[in-house]
């Protein structure tokens, strides 16, 4: 009776240990599985690291590289600006040169020759031959100078377009006689010269 005992309790002994050994056996299997599944996301994580480290460093040099060119740029649209500012500066002092020229030009009397203008012309007609041929012997250069020259002289102060003719048209005086007045020996007038057209 001993002896099963025994027996019994040695299989039973056995079996525990077998049991056991097995629990074991799943469980370092188990956390071997775990460990190799936190090294390989481990890694990964430092390789995903590796990765954003690279890019960061990457995006660190374009950032570099922009902020040069941005400076670049900033120099050359300044360099602009000033040229730009230059160049209106010295249109307008060449502007207020020219203006300054001209009003030199309008306060002193041209010795330009006085053309009559085109609508002159054609508002008068007859006008350039009317200049070269004399009046009627009715009204000739002395009777005229004889009686108009009887007062003070009256002047007439040339402005531009103006001619002899159309002097003579407007004071009533023949061309001759504003020619022999201002001893003038052609049809030519000068901006600002002052003639004798009357007297008082």
């Amino acid at each position: 009776m001993t002896a099963g005992k025994l027996l019994s309790l040695s299989a039973a002994l056995v079996v525990v240990m077998l049991l056991t050994g097995c629990v074991m056996t799943e469980k370092y299997e188990a956390e071997k599985a775990r460990a190799l599944n936190f090294q390989r996301l481990l890694a990964q994580e430092e390789k995903r690291t590796g990765d954003l480290d690279s890019e960061l460093k990457r995006v660190k040099r374009e950032s570099v590289d922009l902020e040069a060119r941005n400076r670049e740029l900033s120099a050359q649209v300044q360099a602009v600006r000033e040229q730009l500012q230059r160049i209106q500066e010295e249109a307008a002092a060449m502007r207020d040169a020219a203006m300054l020229k001209e009003q030199e030009a309008l306060s002193k009397p041209r010795k330009s020759v006085i053309k009559p203008k085109r609508q002159d012309k054609n508002v008068l007609g007859e006008e350039p031959r009317q200049m070269m041929e004399p009046l009627p012997p009715a009204s000739t250069p002395e009777s005229s100078a004889m009686s108009a020259e009887s007062g003070s002289p009256r002047y007439h102060q040339v402005k531009p377009g103006e001619t002899l003719y159309r002097l003579s048209r407007q004071y009533g005086v023949d061309v001759a006689t504003l020619k022999s007045w201002n001893n003038l020996g052609g049809n030519q007038l000068e901006v600002g010269q002052k003639l004798i057209v009357g007297h008082q």
